[in-house]
């Protein structure tokens, strides 16, 4: 779906996977890694999945209650955070938009977008440049493990030109 009066350049959402994902940061899914059995063998432990990186600070599980967006989405801002990465879980069956983009001498480059399903979580690295929770479908409800301490650890850039992410 594209905006047939829109002047903003348009970005397609990509398939997420492991590879396309890996210069932002790490998928977290069942079948990316054998499990093992535990309870009674009544359980799989899927162990591992990601690497929580912090400078100073400790972890913290948070909940964030983010408002549906719909498509095409308009892109005005990305940040990072350079203290710590950032895990999105999705609670209630939410689907939502992953949006990335790799450092350019302190700048966000041109964004990647990439859809997830209820049943993937993202971890997004350190000081990667990343989108706001942008869900799509579901409850807007995220679980968010990431770093809680003093010092800055947002920065936000403001984009010259919006983009324009469709399906």
């Amino acid at each position: 779906m594209s905006d047939q009066n829109s002047s903003e350049p348009v970005i397609a959402i990509e398939a997420l996977s492991a590879e396309t994902f890996q210069p932002f940061g790490e998928i977290i899914e069942v079948g990316t890694v054998s499990p093992i059995l535990i309870n009674e063998d009544r359980c799989r432990r899927y162990s591992d999945l990601a690497g929580m990186e912090f400078i100073g600070g400790q972890a913290g599980i948070s909940l964030f209650q983010a408002e549906l967006r719909s498509l095409p989405h308009k892109l005005t801002i990305l940040e990072r955070h350079p203290l710590g990465s950032q895990c999105f879980i999705p609670m209630g069956h939410s689907e939502y938009l992953v949006i990335v983009a790799e450092d350019d001498e302190g700048q966000p480059s041109v964004p990647r977008a990439f859809m997830a399903s209820s049943t993937q979580s993202i971890n997004i690295g350190r000081n990667t440049w990343h989108g706001v929770l942008t869900p799509i479908k579901g409850s807007g409800l995220f679980a968010v493990v990431d770093r809680i301490g003093e010092g800055k650890n947002l920065e936000e850039h403001w984009l010259k030109e919006a983009y324009l992410i469709t399906e």
